[in-house]
């Protein structure tokens, strides 16, 4: 009850305030090649339950025809001027408050893959369906201590440890975080996000005098770096 609320207010505030957002969004990605503002993909959620997850475009109009569900690649091609400045700062996931107001998604959760992409990792890892036994998220501990080209054992794993840690209290921790990775426009790092973000706001002309500790989970009584 208490994460439907805290999703239920925060998504509805969100959608409230970011109106402005959207039309300045939507009119840049509308001239930068005249395509569609929106992009639609079936996602599946809790208990294996489909939905449809609701994007700004940031890909070229034709990309998912010609070559299907395949995740976006360091520098790829596909993605438009537009559209890189968007994933920098998941401003092109906006959308998606609506589907967590709906109860499709939540804030934080593992993160909702395509329909395609489900039945091949089912496949390749035996135990893959158990992060649907929660709500998918924006944010979690998979997408800010991995990357999009993790592999997708270690992210299951990093999805696991959340299934079994969730509170309200990391959920706050891990959104105010998202926040921040937000600000510096660190989402399309190929790093973890959060040492990436301690790299990034340290001043240019200090450096470390010792080596830096790796970044540490934020939840209490973690049996260490899941990734690991």
């Amino acid at each position: 009850m208490w994460k439907r609320t805290f999703d239920l207010l925060l998504s509805g505030i969100g959608l409230i305030v970011s109106i402005p957002l959207w039309a300045v969004i939507a009119l840049a990605v509308k001239l930068d090649d005249g395509g569609p503002v929106f992009y639609s993909q079936t996602r599946v959620g809790k208990d294996c339950r489909e939905f449809i997850s609701w994007k700004f475009r940031s890909m070229a109009a034709d990309s998912g025809r010609k070559v299907g569900p395949l995740p976006a690649s360091w520098n790829d091609p596909r993605i438009t001027r537009v559209g890189r400045l968007l994933r920098a700062r998941a401003m092109d996931e906006l959308p998606q408050l609506w589907n967590i107001f709906r109860g499709e998604m939540s804030f934080v959760g593992p993160r909702p893959e395509w329909t395609e992409l489900v039945e091949r990792f089912r496949r390749e890892v035996p135990s893959f369906d158990l992060r649907h036994s929660v709500l998918p998220g924006l944010t979690g501990l998979a997408q800010i201590y991995g990357h999009s080209e993790l592999s997708r054992r270690k992210k299951l794993r990093y999805d696991l440890l959340y299934i079994r840690r969730r509170n309200v209290w990391l959920d706050f921790r891990l959104v105010l975080v998202s926040f921040l990775v937000t600000f510096a426009a660190g989402w399309e790092m190929r790093s973890p996000k959060l040492p990436g973000l301690t790299r990034r706001l340290r001043p240019r002309n200090t450096a470390p005098k010792t080596q830096p500790a790796p970044a540490r989970l934020i939840i209490s009584s973690s049996p260490g770096n899941p990734a690991g």
